[in-house]
């Protein structure tokens, strides 16, 4: 039988399968990187209008994809820590933020030196543009309140609240170039109509996405299985702290 949610909620289960699993996501990840890179720098045309620079797609685009989901990821798994307490839960959204943040750096540095030859700037406050750096802006916010807070069941409820309230940009961030003048184009693979891009750019573009996804997989799990064993640790030490102080006190 398949694990349920809740059978995951048992840490001591939930390293088990991770570490069974964890082996797989990375292999995946490879994999995917691997043929990806290949498909984008020696088997996709270069762009009419952009040249060589259109290859930089391959890396900024499925890091965009990924800084949104792995906000919606925080953000729904604040929800359910906050509201079923699922013990796993913030833990998960606790170590998903730091890679999401990663990738929302990479899809910031990568469209800015995309922008560069095609806009002629570096930045211009574009409305995709700023919501994306707020976004970045939100992963920070919600690193800091884990950390301000020693107490972490209250560290976990505010940046829940933090994370579910934030969650309010991802759409803005998606339809922005549908609501304000933009110079982004607008959707061009996840559109009602179907892509607009040719598919021999589609194939690296959806590879780099798989193996990004699977990097994600990977990383989370194993930031959460040390995440898990610190606290584990932490535990057994202050227990050991109390009982040294019993056998002081008699």
């Amino acid at each position: 039988m398949k694990p349920s949610l809740y059978d995951l909620a048992n840490p001591l289960r939930f390293d088990r399968i991770a570490r069974a699993a964890l082996p797989w996501l990375v292999a995946a990840t490879i994999v995917l990187m691997t043929l990806g890179l290949y498909f984008a720098l020696f088997n996709s045309p270069a762009d009419y209008q952009q040249g060589q620079s259109v290859r930089i797609m391959y890396v900024h685009v499925p890091a965009a994809w990924m800084a949104l989901f792995c906000y919606t990821v925080i953000a729904g798994a604040s929800a359910v820590g906050f509201i079923w307490k699922h013990p796993l839960a913030d833990v998960a959204a606790k170590e998903a933020a730091p890679i999401g943040a990663s990738f929302t750096l990479l899809a910031l540095i990568t469209g800015s030196l995309w922008g560069k030859p095609m806009w002629g700037a570096w930045w211009a406050w574009d409305a995709r543009l700023t919501s994306v750096l707020i976004l970045f802006f939100l992963y920070i916010g919600y690193m800091s309140v884990w950390r301000a807070f020693p107490d972490k069941t209250r560290a976990a409820r505010l940046a829940a609240i933090l994370a579910i309230v934030g969650f309010v940009n991802i759409p803005i961030i998606k339809f922005s170039v549908e609501w304000w003048n933009s110079l982004h184009q607008p959707a061009s693979v996840f559109r009602g109509g179907g892509p607009t891009i040719d598919g021999s750019m589609l194939t690296p573009l959806f590879l780099m996405g798989g193996a990004y996804m699977f990097f994600f997989a990977a990383t989370l799990t194993q930031s959460m299985r040390s995440e898990l064993a610190a606290r584990r640790l932490a535990r057994l030490q202050e227990i050991d702290a109390r009982s040294s102080y019993v056998l002081v006190e008699q």
